[in-house]
């Protein structure tokens, strides 16, 4: 099951991860426990310890991550104490609130293995950090409140507040333990780098304690209010016993106290969780490994629940432990489940010591791990404008978390990071790039009357590009954008190329711009839908399933923006033309290229040319194959491609009647670079470059007129291309 090559390595990191993890897994068990008074203050320290050893072994034997150390944590000591505290305050019997904090435990692990199970495990990591950073600071300050009574050596019943207040409650020998202890746990990193800080603040807080003994002698009694007092035996209580106890009283739960616990479960199994592979993700950064989100989530659960029901409190990945195990030799899994073991041996043979530990020193090591969870960083937030809204969440999830509750602070702080994402969308303009009917042409070379028509009537038609996402909070945003237009427009194309989601809202507003087009006999156009949006969603097929594109419905789609436009300015042209005449097949005395010309040499070129005719979809040649010809067309369209082997091919041009093609081919002799498809019927002439040779010969300055309106041709076409690069540079 362990496959270590470094055992030795993994038996030191686990037992230096143990001697890190048990004195925080005592405090944090008192922490919650202590609460509910009598008895229970030995018993959290119990729980402590049997939370590391289930914790750290199940989570390891499951599956879990490498060198993760799991064990009792903050976000699961503040959860269960903030509950116990509500409910003490509202009168409710010790037993009783224990009872409930078991269940919220077993459920929480239950939420867990649940997490795992449907592959939530990957999206809990993407919880907004603005939550998570509010919230640990809310659990820091919660920590720090919590246990300044503590510190001050006040009895139980005393919040922070009123503790603060009443200066002659507080207890000097209690104090004067509490600052020793937090003295060392700030200072003992610098000066002790290969002793863990807990535990020389925990032994510099017993020495203290016994120290002040010297002087007052009750604090040498095991009944001494200022430790932990008797785990067991006789003058305390049977751990086993009254856990069994417990264990069967769990069926006297009614329904209704059960309905109380389980967001308070969902609560904790979510902080867990992200507290878990936080964690993970930093080990993976530290070691160049990868961990399973879900596998670990499963285990963490598994442990959870162990824990809970051998009498042990719950807990997470924690991150000192883990980076201890690193540092001291741990390299797989077997490291965690060392911790676990030790902590038994830990507790076997330390029982009697943990009866000593003062309350005061636990109080201290937690103050000071509750300071570290505060993010002080967040207060750069306020230099900018840009991240006070940040800032905003951090403290409203922060101050919530202390005012009211840790449970109302996770809704909060979730609600607001939604309400933020969203403002911010509805500040981003979904349109991309806006060109009117007279600054968009497509890539149709057009006769100069079809030309001069558009130039006069192709404020008909509006182009969108748009990007981003369609939903709820911008589409209001698009139909303002469109109104003017669809007033005065008969045709909106929309570019869709860019966008990222879509919903149903942003349907319904297309449906209704299609419905006001189809007033005035217009169309929506929608070109390049995304088959395959970042959601993994068809756009084209979403669509469908909602009616925008229901059968003879005024929408027309287009896999390229170009082809949308061509389709638009054809719809214009055909509108306005005078005279719809059918296209003529054109002679050569037709084209530009030959005006000006005597019969006598038109005869000669007509010896030249070839006559071929193509259908529509038909290629005419593809890149690579023939070469030294040039094609002349006397009617019909066709399409111009540049081919790439890894994507599909650039649409360059359409050109039609009275153009030419394959020019450079022919000049240079050269193979052609382009692809080349009949977009309608089409009927060409072809020169090739060894008849035109042969004509030169004889004719020269006929064939110079010919190069010189070919030179005349392509310096005009030229002129257009840089322009058209012009406006896409300037976007």
């Amino acid at each position: 099951m362990f496959r270590s090559k470094n055992i030795l390595g993994d038996f030191w990191g686990g037992t230096a991860a143990m001697l890190v993890a048990l004195p925080s897994a005592i405090a944090f068990g008192v922490a919650i426990d202590a609460t509910l008074g009598g008895y229970y203050t030995a018993y959290g320290a119990i729980a402590g310890i049997l939370g590391v050893a289930a914790i750290g072994i199940v989570a390891p034997l499951l599956g879990g991550t490498n060198r993760l150390i799991s064990a009792p944590s903050a976000p699961a000591a503040a959860v269960l104490s903030a509950f116990a505290l509500e409910y003490v305050a509202l009168g409710l019997d010790s037993d009783l609130i224990f009872l409930m904090l078991m269940v919220i435990a077993l459920f929480a692990g239950m939420f867990q293995i649940g997490f795992g199970a449907i592959g939530l495990g990957r999206l809990i990591k993407y919880m907004p950090f603005t939550v998570v950073s509010g919230y640990l600071t809310g659990i820091g300050l919660y920590i720090i409140a919590v246990q300044t009574p503590k510190f001050l050596g006040i009895s139980q019943g005393h919040h922070f507040w009123n503790s603060i207040l009443n200066p002659a409650l507080w207890q000097w020998q209690s104090m004067i333990v509490g600052i020793f202890t937090i003295l060392t746990m700030i200072i003992a990193p610098k000066l002790f780098k290969a002793i863990p800080a807990v535990i020389a603040a925990l032994t510099v807080g017993l020495v203290s304690y016994f120290v002040l003994g010297l002087w007052d002698a009750t604090l040498l009694n095991l009944n001494s209010p200022f430790i932990i007092g008797t785990l067991g035996g006789d003058n305390g209580f049977n751990f086993f016993e009254s856990m069994s106890e417990h264990l069967i009283n769990l069926k006297t739960l009614s329904y209704t106290n059960v309905q109380l616990l389980f967001f308070p479960a969902l609560t904790l199994a979510a902080l867990l969780s992200i507290d878990t592979l936080k964690t993970c993700v930093v080990l993976d950064s530290m070691t160049r490994s990868f961990h399973d989100s879900n596998k670990e989530l499963i285990a963490q659960g598994c442990a959870n629940i162990t824990s809970t029901l051998i009498g042990g409190m719950p807990g997470s990945g924690t991150m000192g432990a883990s980076l201890v195990n690193i540092t001291s030799g741990g390299s797989s899994r077997l490291s965690g489940l060392i911790e676990g073991i030790m902590a038994i041996i830990a507790f076997v043979a330390l029982g009697t010591f943990i009866a000593w530990i003062p309350i005061a020193s636990l109080a201290g090591i937690l103050i000071v791990i509750g300071a570290r969870m505060i993010d002080k960083r967040s207060i750069k937030l306020l230099k900018s404008r840009q991240t006070v809204l940040d800032l905003f969440i951090i403290a409203s999830v922060a101050i919530t978390a202390i005012s009211i509750s840790l449970i109302a602070a996770a809704g909060v702080g979730v609600v607001l990071a939604i309400i933020l994402y969203i403002t911010q969308q509805i500040r981003i303009s979904v349109v991309y790039r806006h060109l009117d009917g007279l600054e968009a042409k497509s890539k149709l070379l057009r006769r100069p009357e079809e030309a001069d028509l558009l130039s006069e009537k192709g404020g008909a038609f509006s182009v969108y590009e748009l990007h981003g996402s369609l939903f709820f909070g911008t589409s209001n945003q698009l139909y303002t954008m469109l109104q003017e237009d669809l007033k005065t427009k008969k045709y909106i194309i929309l570019d869709m190329k860019r966008v990222q989601t879509v919903d149903f809202t942003a349907a319904h507003i297309l449906l209704q711009i299609k419905d006001m087009l189809h007033e005035k006999n217009g169309y929506l156009i929608l070109s390049r839908l995304p088959h395959k949006l970042p959601t993994g969603d068809d756009l084209e097929k979403y669509f469908n399933q909602i009616g925008l594109l229901k059968h003879l419905s005024p929408i027309k789609l287009f896999d390229d923006l170009d082809n949308a436009i061509e389709w638009t300015e054809n719809k214009i042209i055909k509108e306005n033309m005078i005279e719809n005449e059918q296209e003529k097949l054109l002679q050569l005395r037709d084209f530009d290229l030959f005006k000006d010309r005597n019969e006598d040499t038109l005869s000669e070129i007509q010896s030249l040319v070839l006559c071929r005719s193509f259908h529509k979809g038909e290629v005419i040649y593809t890149s690579g194959n023939s070469s030294g010809e040039i094609f002349l067309i006397r009617r019909g369209l066709v399409r111009i491609m540049l081919p790439f082997e890894d994507r599909k091919s650039i649409h360059l041009s359409t050109i039609g009647q009275n153009n030419f093609f394959g020019e450079f081919s022919f000049l240079e002799g050269s193979p052609h670079y382009t692809n080349v498809v009949a977009a309608t019927d089409t009927d060409l002439y072809v020169i090739s470059r060894e008849a035109f040779s042969a004509f030169s010969v004889n004719h020269k300055k006929a064939s110079f007129h010919f190069m010189q309106s070919l030179a005349t041709e392509l310096a005009d076409r030229l002129r257009l291309t840089r322009s058209e690069l012009g406006a896409e540079v300037d976007v």
